[in-house]
């Protein structure tokens, strides 16, 4: 079992990298780094831990990516708003898409679709501004 401590550090690692994504790979170089060796499963296990706590949203962008997690909790513990991404289908850099014209569209696909929109599993594919200058 996680201890508190780990879980603390674990969760001041997350909040610091907010609005980033980070892979299980990440979180175990960082305590590495810093001198701490916690095994790739036991953070797996931590984050989906998070995800299942509504702390960490887990993304999967494509079969050829690893899963990366989000911290979307805020200094008290409640959830920020959701955003959704866009994936570069050149270079493979991902976007944070934080926008308001989004409420709009999931809004249309209630009202007129019947469709319930998930932010965490929505990536939208394309071409970066600098992969499209090239």
């Amino acid at each position: 079992m996680y201890k508190t401590k780990q879980r603390g550090e674990l969760i001041e690692f997350l909040e610091t990298n907010s609005g980033k994504h980070i892979t299980v790979s990440d979180v175990c170089e960082h305590f590495k780094a810093g001198g701490k060796n916690i095994g790739t499963a036991t953070v797996y296990r931590q984050l989906e831990k998070m995800v299942d706590d509504g702390l960490v949203n887990k993304y999967i962008v494509d079969i050829n990516s690893p899963a990366c997690f989000e911290y979307i909790a805020n200094d008290k513990g409640h959830r920020k708003e959701q955003c959704y991404h866009c994936k570069c289908e050149k270079c493979g850099k991902l976007i944070h898409l934080h926008c308001d014209d989004m409420v709009g569209l999931q809004k249309h696909l209630l009202d007129e679709h019947d469709f319930v929109l998930n932010p965490a599993r929505t990536v939208f594919y394309g071409l970066c501004s600098e992969c499209a200058d090239n």
